[in-house]
């Protein structure tokens, strides 16, 4: 199990060369202790799950709850200011939190499932170097896109040139794809005649950002037209601390699904969050709660879709 934000404390601690100063090294030991028992806490909890239960709100308010206290540990100036937005310190404390959030939703599913930080499928080319070496593999290359979070399936692709000699049945299926468990690289393996690829498949995407401007909405929208170019049943969210946007965006030309502001306020720059006036909102529950309630009812739901469907109902989107 990778927890993200655990990894990148971890990398901070064992650094060769950066953070060795004495300062650094009693700041991560703060942070590590605090750290410790937020992932505890969040690990003793369960739920929620695909099912249900009468208790499912409690359970998020008490998660929710850790992540406030966590983040207000971590927010302070010092530490804002001994690791930079650079170290993504501070940046993948959403996405851990989202792991935490899901975990118990996505065991349901089974253990092939896929949660947390992946490179997921964006589009796939083939570049043989003559004619001679496209009679012997595919020479394919599958272009991989990074996100914050997914929840979705791991895919092996094997690709081969079909052989004339083979029968029919084999010439009609010239390939195959399994869903299997994330590999240890995503490396193209070559086997004789045979490519292995390895992608994820997501499900739902959600991308964490600290505050949401313009410039960023405009990337995530691209991003998600990319995902559901190839993947029309992917789920594209953007969850964010603070916003950044004025009243003149209009969010409906954009492509993503829903945006996420967990304290329900506009952003401030970093420097004047640690003005004595200054009121930061809590982590809001109710935007929590429609958060995982949106996941679990696109997990659980059947995703009909297609021209023949579409055609029986009589409308097509």
């Amino acid at each position: 199990m990778n927890l993200v934000h655990g990894s990148n404390l971890e990398q901070k601690e064992s650094h060769k060369t950066k953070y060795r100063d004495r300062e650094s090294r009693a700041y991560l030991a703060e942070i590590r202790l605090e750290y410790n028992k937020w992932r505890d806490a969040n690990m003793r909890l369960s739920g929620p799950s695909s099912k249900i239960q009468k208790d499912d709100a409690a359970v998020v308010r008490e998660r929710a709850r850790l992540l406030e206290n966590y983040k207000n540990f971590l927010d302070q100036q010092k530490y804002a200011e001994k690791f930079d937005s650079r170290s993504n310190l501070h940046s993948t404390v959403l996405e851990e939190f989202l792991f935490y959030l899901f975990k118990d939703l996505v065991a349901d599913f089974g253990e092939k499932a896929l949660v947390g930080k992946s490179h997921t499928f964006k589009d796939i080319f083939f570049l043989p170097p003559n004619y001679s070496a496209m009679l012997a593999r595919p020479h394919a290359s599958v272009e991989r896109k990074d996100h914050d979070f997914v929840i979705g399936a791991t895919v092996e692709a094997r690709l081969f040139i079909t052989d004339d000699r083979q029968s029919r049945a084999d010439a009609e299926n010239p390939g195959s794809v399994g869903i299997f468990e994330a590999p240890a690289s995503y490396e193209t393996r070559i086997e004789g005649r045979v490519e292995r690829h390895y992608f994820d498949l997501p499900a739902v995407v959600i991308e964490c950002k600290t505050y949401l401007d313009k410039t960023m909405l405009e990337g995530s929208s691209r991003a998600a037209e990319e995902l559901k170019a190839r993947n029309p049943n992917g789920l594209y969210l953007v969850v964010m601390e603070w916003l950044k946007l004025t009243e003149d965006v209009n969010l409906r030309k954009y492509k993503v699904d829903q945006i996420y502001v967990f304290r329900k306020q506009k952003n401030t720059d970093r420097e004047f969050r640690f003005d004595v006036d200054y009121v930061k909102n809590p982590i809001n529950l109710d935007v929590v709660f429609h958060l995982f309630n949106l996941v679990r009812d696109h997990l659980t739901a059947d995703w009909e879709g297609g021209i023949k469907y579409g055609l029986e109902r009589g409308w097509l989107i």
